[in-house]
């Protein structure tokens, strides 16, 4: 039987890794400016590759996936499965609401990616089928990356191998991207929500 106190470690090991800002870290390096005051103003990858370019873009979400992997590898040392699941839920908030950042990080797409990915690449690979799909029929990232989020429990369904507390997860993950993705969903309603488009950081 598990000690479920260990969920409490595992839950804080997440957060502070997730708190962990590569967006942020990355650009400021670059061009010591704050990619929260630049393009979108969110410290995610599709901000990053809009204002940096595609390579920096890349370089971010590889970032989130590795603090992702190594949260949940954490957690599941500290209480097994339960431990890995709690770790990505508390990656996710860190993510979003960062420590060392103000509170104020992305919108947790690139973390759910990694989560999914870590989780089964089966499950992964139907995420990305989705997103990309949508991407060739909108060029909006915000509709793929809310698409995505809505697929995330359905794929857990399909797959049928996954424990109740990772199915809550994904349905937790459904309802929170869309959420982070609320001004997209406005501006998606008045007809103002930009396609992706490639730009510098002039």
């Amino acid at each position: 039987m598990m000690d479920w106190w260990k969920l409490i470690p595992a839950l804080l090991a997440g957060y502070l890794l997730g708190s962990v800002s590569v967006a942020v870290l990355l650009t400021k390096r670059l061009s010591k400016g704050d990619i929260r005051k630049q393009g979108s103003g969110n410290a995610g990858a599709t901000n990053v590759a809009r204002v940096y370019g595609i390579w920096v873009g890349l370089a971010t979400l590889a970032g989130d996936g590795l603090k992702t992997a190594l949260a949940m590898f954490l957690g599941s040392l500290i209480a097994g499965e339960p431990g890995m699941v709690i770790a990505a839920f508390g990656c996710l908030m860190g993510h979003c609401f960062p420590l060392y950042f103000g509170f104020k990080g992305g919108k947790a797409v690139s973390v759910s990616a990694a989560i999914g990915l870590f989780l089964d690449w089966r499950f992964f690979l139907i995420l990305v089928a989705v997103f990309f799909l949508t991407f060739f029929l909108t060029k909006r990232v915000s509709v793929c990356s809310m698409a995505a989020a809505v697929a995330y429990p359905l794929g857990m369904l399909v797959l049928g191998c996954f424990p109740w507390y990772t199915l809550a997860l994904g349905c937790f993950i459904t309802v929170f991207v869309i959420f982070m993705h609320r001004e997209n969903l406005k501006r998606l309603i008045r007809g103002e929500e930009p396609k992706f488009t490639l730009g510098s950081r002039k």
